[in-house]
């Protein structure tokens, strides 16, 4: 099965064309970081007015690379939800038109779930049950995966997901958006031990998070000492984040028995928290799979393939037109 996957929940458009048997044929990706730099955040009218512009040329791109053409798709994937309403707006109605148009299935696929299967894409995928780390800018959760759509939800951030944390932490450092890379970079040349900042929730003996307070705690310190030492205040806050990352992450394996732990999102990216996580991981027994790097951020490919599954399944192939900013993954059929 041929199937071409649409991504505009925020602020990149992409697309890709997944295929059953052979796997990712190609992808391509527009970020809007550029765009919203000005503002310090995303613009939601302008990140919609922006997929409009790119959704069409991607597309093209992606087929062309491929060597496929329109008629040899046999189904659509797009990101229903969550997001932003426009922004998901604009890759619905393109794949709902165009799965109109060619007499061909389209399905909506939950934004996480993308995420959450994008490790499945590479040479090494891991094998069901395991642990998931969802760890973005909107999100922070600890799900146990039984399979695609099978999910239980083991813990969850009560405030700010961990990606805002370190991009609002980036900007109190005066290091622009999106901060969590710059966060990371400037972190890599400064002392984590010079600073000492909470680590929330710690023990709270459950798999739930809060970063809101260590985001107070960054601002009180910089108060204080000032911008002078912001590679020590940024190394200091990676290291109180992570820690707490891997803590909650880990107890959650033990704690299913899985054995397996899958981490995705932007901030999976994150150097330090997989030099730290896959070490800490071993040493219990349990390995750790992340997606390759250009996939760790919102992606076409996680999409094509997170439909894939369901399509294979005939799970959701309509031409309902509906777009969920709001979408709780648990409710999700299984494969």
């Amino acid at each position: 099965m041929l199937v071409l996957g649409v991504e505009s929940s925020c602020d990149e458009t992409g697309v890709a064309l997944y295929d059953s048997a052979r796997g990712l044929l190609a992808h391509a990706l527009y970020s809007q970081i550029a765009m919203h730099n000005d503002y310090g955040g995303v613009v939601p009218e302008l990140a919609s007015r922006d997929h409009i512009r790119r959704v069409l040329p991607l597309t093209r791109q992606v087929l062309a690379e491929s060597g496929r053409t329109l008629p040899d798709i046999d189904g659509i994937a797009y990101t229903q939800g969550p997001g932003l309403a426009g922004a998901l707006l604009v890759g619905a109605g393109m794949a709902r038109a165009l799965a109109f148009a060619l007499n061909i299935p389209a399905v909506g696929v939950h934004h996480l779930e993308g995420h959450m299967l994008s490790p499945l894409i590479s040479d090494t995928p891991p094998k069901f049950p395991f642990v998931a780390l969802l760890v973005s800018g909107g999100h922070t959760q600890l799900m146990l995966v039984s399979g695609v759509g099978r999910y239980t939800l083991l813990g969850e951030t009560l405030d700010d997901a961990a990606g805002e944390a370190f991009d609002k932490t980036a900007q109190l450092l005066g290091l622009g958006y999106p901060g969590g890379p710059a966060l990371s970079k400037l972190a890599a040349t400064g002392n984590a031990r010079r600073f000492t900042l909470p680590r929330p929730m710690l023990n709270s003996g459950d798999f739930d998070f809060s970063f809101s307070g260590l985001k107070t705690a960054v601002l009180t310190l910089v108060r204080k000492v000032g911008l002078g030492e912001a590679a020590d205040i940024a190394a200091a806050f990676q290291a109180a984040a992570v820690e707490v990352l891997v803590s909650k992450s880990l107890a959650a394996c033990l704690h299913s028995g899985a054995t397996r732990l899958v981490v995705a999102g932007g901030v999976g990216a994150n150097a330090h928290l997989r030099e730290r996580l896959t070490r800490e991981a071993a040493a219990r027994g349990i390995s750790v799979f992340y997606p390759r790097l250009e996939f760790c951020t919102d992606n076409g490919a996680m999409i094509a393939y997170a439909g894939a599954q369901r399509l294979a399944h005939a799970i959701g192939g309509d031409l309902t037109f509906a777009v969920k900013p709001r979408w709780d993954l648990a409710s999700l059929d299984a494969v």
